[in-house]
């Protein structure tokens, strides 16, 4: 059985930082590309970052580009997601997920309904 759990969400001020880890379960993540997600109430689903399986190639959303850094470590199956100057518009509720396309897994895809497998999301609330 599959699971990716995150943390790390929580209550920050504007300009702080927070660092979400999303841990998988039940099968190598090490093998799949993996992307970070987010939806603040009333707003569609955001594409905020992906990578490839190896960590080599990575992508990020326009909204966040410089403040935030995904990264994995792969002996631990855990994706993170380091978010600098986090400002008000940041808040939301951040997703990780996981793409088990096999042809895809040196790449990424930043569209949503690519990924297979997504974790229960983590509350970040950034005050102004």
């Amino acid at each position: 059985q599959v699971q990716l759990v995150e943390s790390g969400g929580g209550l920050v001020q504007a300009g702080g930082s927070l660092r979400l880890s999303c841990a998988a379960s039940g099968l190598s993540a090490s093998t799949y590309a993996m992307g970070w997600f987010r939806q603040a109430p009333g707003k569609d689903r955001e594409t905020v970052a992906a990578i490839s399986s190896s960590g080599s190639n990575t992508y990020y959303g326009d909204s966040v580009k410089g403040r935030f850094t995904i990264s994995r470590d792969n002996v631990k199956n855990t994706v993170y997601l380091q978010m600098n100057s986090l400002n008000p518009e940041d808040t939301a509720i951040y997703y990780c997920a996981l793409d088990l396309t096999y042809w895809r897994r040196n790449s990424y895809s930043t569209a949503a309904h690519d990924y297979d497998y997504w974790g229960q999301g983590t509350q970040v609330t950034v005050s102004s």
